[in-house]
């Protein structure tokens, strides 16, 4: 078991989360169950499969949730390309999000390799 809170990768997880909220709340209204939707499921799905790979007992099992992480870390990517594809909001404010998407990526893989 790791003890959660020394995790950075986690931080920076969290921190994603809380800015992909904060710019989904400018999506127009009629996203609110389509895109909106989706793309807070899988932010807050990032930070979650990390802490629950942390309270398993095996470097295994913590290699495969940390994979599900990445998995919802690239679903993240995607749907905030399409945010910027669809014009629901402008390049310089989804911009920021991608950069600390990519960078979980980095971390992920690192640590991955690490344990």
């Amino acid at each position: 078991m790791h003890k959660l809170e020394d995790l950075k990768i986690w931080e920076k997880a969290i921190h994603l989360t809380k800015e992909v909220y904060f710019l989904v709340s400018e999506l127009p209204s009629n996203e609110k169950f389509g895109l909106s939707s989706q793309i807070k499921r899988c932010s807050v799905s990032i930070p979650s499969n990390i802490a629950e790979g942390a309270g398993r007992n095996s470097s295994k099992e913590f290699k495969h949730f940390l994979s599900v992480a990445n998995g919802s870390c690239y679903e993240l990517f995607t749907q905030l390309i399409l945010i910027i594809e669809l014009h629901l909001i402008n390049k310089e404010k989804v911009k920021p999000i991608i950069d600390i998407c990519i960078e979980i990526q980095k971390m992920n893989y690192s640590f991955q390799h690490k344990i």
